[in-house]
């Protein structure tokens, strides 16, 4: 198992920035993969980043060039810069972290708000 704590979040005016962190309670190198879900309200969950154990990473392309995944393995912690932010960049940010072979397990974090307004 694995337990994560998230940081950051909050509320921001469309264009500025915000900064999410993410803290595994074992080393990402034992872990596949940890990134950010986000679910906006009435839409469904989807993968917004990721970054492998081996430092490959992901965004989504409605983000790309706006947010950057990143990870400081002596902290065990992930984060998410998000710059440029947008009215559809709003919803819950949820941290996961994936681990085990075969049939991984994929734990989510309890999620903090992300809200860009005018």
């Amino acid at each position: 198992q694995v337990q994560l704590v998230e940081s950051g979040g909050g509320s921001v005016q469309h264009g500025g920035s915000l900064s999410l962190s993410c803290t595994a309670s074992r080393s990402i190198f034992s872990l596949n993969a940890m990134g950010w879900y986000r679910q906006a309200p009435g839409m469904q969950r989807e993968l917004v980043a990721s970054i492998t154990s081996g430092g490959i990473t992901y965004v989504i392309d409605s983000v790309k060039g706006r947010f950057t995944i990143s990870s400081d393995n002596a902290k065990n912690t992930i984060y998410l810069q998000m710059n440029n932010l947008k009215f559809e960049d709003t919803g819950v940010y949820n941290c996961y972290a994936e681990y085990g072979g075969g049939f991984p397990m994929l734990e989510l974090g309890r999620g903090t708000q992300v809200t860009v307004s005018s």
